[in-house]
């Protein structure tokens, strides 16, 4: 059992938390650069396809016999997950992909061992189900009464919890901090003042009249073990995976991580750095501050990116890069020399 800390606006003790199958308990290391084992959204129990077409008006292409244990994005998925396109020219990418129902909005010829359900609007069915399985909870007290803190734990006034949050041992969360559902903060972790930790995923579906409904964010934010996150700092959760970040890292002021980024053990990022969604870095990797990293991009382990640097793609490990594009130093240099001696080429060219 996981007593919270003794304070007044403290929730009664409660039993061991709820965590999803995937999950691993805190001990264990929560980061896996090497996706092996991606985290998904899992329903408690398995949903049929034909349950599933009967619900949702579905015309059914493929094995009607299959089941659905959990649901993702694409990016993600794995055996048994629902994913959805409702872009043709993605359907390939879809059908090809880990995952066992789709959800298309045109007939395709379904591969072996997958079910297609057609529907006029995957979009909205998807929703619908990461809705219903991860609803809305809002918060009517400061620390939710299924929030689980340990009895070593500190937290400043102002620090909000929500539901399914839990803090390990030793962890100190500074004043006016707010930690949202499905939060997993590990041991001898050191949160700043002012901070966000597992808001939603900024992510839109854009519609054809030019208009954006937002996605449900079922993922979560996992902090591992002595961690160090800078005042002000905002770390989305996944669509439907995780947010994680690894063991030993350290980040300074004003920093956004974002939905789905998974930074290794042992990273240091400066102020202001800003990661895109689905984004890899890699273990033992330094961001100098206002570094901005594009989205789904992979940067390898120990590599630096020096001050204001645009990364816009993956960066190989082990090399120091610098510049907007970022390339690697040395070449960048030899660039911006060459630049600064373009004058005076085109005087001589002119004469």
């Amino acid at each position: 059992m996981l007593p919270t800390f003794k304070d007044k606006t403290s929730p009664k003790p409660l039993g061991k938390p709820q965590r999803n199958q995937n999950e691993q308990p805190f001990g264990k290391s929560l980061c896996n650069t090497q996706h092996t084992s991606p985290f998904s959204m899992q329903f408690p129990q398995p949903l049929s396809v034909q349950s599933l077409a009967q619900r949702f008006n579905a015309e059914v292409i493929g094995d009607a016999s299959l089941l659905a244990t959990g649901i993702n994005e694409i990016h993600k998925v794995k055996a048994g997950d629902i994913a959805f396109s409702d872009v043709k020219k993605y359907f390939e990418k879809t059908l090809s992909s880990a995952a066992t129902i789709l959800l298309l909005n045109e007939p395709a010829e379904c591969p072996p061992g997958k079910a297609i359900l057609v529907v006029p609007n995957p979009f909205e069915v998807y929703n619908i189900l990461i809705k219903e399985y991860r609803p809305f909870e809002p918060l009517t007290t400061p620390v939710h009464h299924l929030a689980q803190v340990h009895p070593s734990a500190i937290l400043e006034p102002g620090v909000i919890l929500a539901n399914h949050v839990s803090i390990g041992a030793n962890t100190y969360i500074q004043a006016n901090t707010y930690i949202a559902e499905h939060s997993h903060i590990g041991s001898n972790v050191v949160i700043g003042p002012n901070c966000n930790i597992g808001v939603d995923a900024f992510y839109f579906k854009k519609h054809t009249d030019g208009q954006f409904e937002p996605w449900r964010s079922g993922g979560r934010v996992l902090i591992e073990d002595h961690v160090h996150i800078g005042a002000g700092c905002t770390i989305s959760k996944g669509v439907s995976g995780d947010t994680i970040i690894g063991e030993g890292s350290k980040l300074d002021c004003q920093i956004h991580i974002g939905h789905g980024a998974v930074i290794g053990k042992n990273c240091l990022f400066a102020a202001q750095v800003g990661i895109g969604g689905k984004t890899i870095i890699e273990d033992r990797v330094v961001l100098y501050g206002q570094v901005g990293v594009a989205q789904a991009l992979h940067i390898g382990a120990d590599a630096i990116v020096l001050a204001k640097s645009g990364v816009s793609k993956s960066l190989a490990g082990g090399k120091a890069y610098f510049g907007i594009p970022a390339e690697e130093v040395r070449e960048k240099y030899r660039e911006l020399a060459a630049l600064r001696q373009l004058p005076e080429w085109m005087k001589k060219g002119k004469s």
